[in-house]
């Protein structure tokens, strides 16, 4: 009788908890990026397929980071080329590291070149940025 009592009460705690909030499902937090996460997909484009952000953006290298550490593009720069950000913990994994600006917040590298998204494109596929007589590039997997 005591078990049908607890189960009872259960019950009754459950019913009014879901009537105080509605029928409306709570939504779920945001994932959050975790140190070992790299957010980088492959996306298809016209030139194939390449390195994209987690929007579907594409991502560039420019030929002037070339000492495998630090971003030569500061300043305006960062106005035409977004660097990839990594959170501040964020871990190096495979061929993916991260790197410290000038101005101290940290960025991806895919095999020691830094990732931007170029601000020509404006859709997730779009490969405005491309740009190899000033030196940028698409950014994809090494074969």
């Amino acid at each position: 009788m005591f078990r049908l009592v607890i189960i009872a009460a259960a019950l009754l705690l459950f019913a009014n908890e879901a009537f105080a909030h509605g029928s409306e499902a709570a939504a779920p937090p945001p994932p959050k990026q975790d140190a070992t996460t790299v957010p980088i997909t492959l996306g298809k484009t016209t030139k194939g397929m390449v390195f994209t952000n987690l929007k579907g953006m594409t991502l560039y290298y420019f030929d002037r980071d070339d000492s495998g550490n630090k971003s030569n593009c500061n300043d305006k720069c960062v106005e035409k080329w977004i660097p990839l950000p990594a959170v501040k913990d964020a871990q190096p994994f495979g061929d993916f590291t991260v790197i410290v600006r000038n101005d101290g917040s940290r960025m991806w590298a895919y095999r020691y070149r830094p990732l931007y998204t170029s601000d020509d494109d404006k859709a997730p596929g779009d490969i405005n940025g491309s740009d190899p007589q000033n030196l940028w590039h698409i950014a994809r997997p090494a074969n």
